[in-house]
């Protein structure tokens, strides 16, 4: 698995997407700045955490229409594997290509905890070494992670199987207690959890390895036409 690690002015955690995937993981991942204009090569594209472009205007506003974001819109039109974590989720909402938005969390604080998430679908290329029902915990450490989006939205994804992880325990106000989300096509996750921050003992836990054992997984079947 090559793995494309974008960072943008203000990421935080893109040295630690690469080594969750090539320390820990045994893939091979590559930092790619946000002015690059191709993916080519790349068998998944990771949007890291952090403050992209200190957070102007809102989060991930800026970071949604940097160069290298029309690269990831023709990455992911082709079927490619795309996961967006905290930050990277406000990216990937903002940029239109998953629905929905991330809100100010309700209590209007910066929350920083171990989070309880169940696994709620375990057929996507994020989750496929996870058993069905499995409950994780991961790190947050988010402001805006209250995850917003109409009705008729939220509904359509329930319905298609598109919440992919769901807090136990709701940190932030999300509706549906929604902690992770897919696009219809399955093949863009969105997730507030940091999965990178869970991938050794020492840190605390390894819940976070199975998403990108997953990917590990999944890469090896994907026949998409961005290989």
């Amino acid at each position: 698995m090559r793995a494309a690690v974008l960072s943008f002015p203000g990421s935080n955690c893109d040295q630690d997407l690469v080594w969750a995937t090539q320390q820990v993981a045994g893939g091979c991942a590559e930092i790619v700045p946000a002015t690059a204009t191709t993916l080519s090569g790349f068998d998944v594209v990771m949007i890291p955490g952090g403050f992209s472009y200190g957070d102007y205007l809102r989060s991930g506003a800026i970071a949604s229409v940097a160069p290298v974001m029309t690269a990831v819109r023709h990455f992911a039109d082709a079927g490619g594997f795309v996961m967006g974590i905290c930050n990277g989720f406000q990216i990937l909402t903002a940029a239109g290509l998953l629905p929905g938005s991330l809100q100010s969390n309700t209590q209007l604080d910066f929350v920083c905890a171990p989070t309880s998430l169940k696994v709620e679908n375990v057929r996507t290329p994020f989750t496929n070494r996870f058993a069905p029902g499995t409950t994780i915990t991961l790190p947050i450490a988010h402001g805006e992670g209250n995850y917003y989006a109409d009705a008729g939205t939220i509904a359509e994804l329930e319905a298609h199987g598109q919440v992919v992880f769901r807090y136990r325990e709701n940190p932030n106000g999300s509706v549906h207690d929604i902690a992770g989300i897919t696009n219809r096509a399955g093949n863009v996750l969105g997730m507030m959890p940091h999965p990178e921050r869970a991938v050794e003992s020492l840190l605390g836990g390894t819940d976070g390895l199975g998403v990108f054992t997953s990917l590990l997984a999944a890469t090896k079947e994907a026949t998409y036409a961005s290989r």
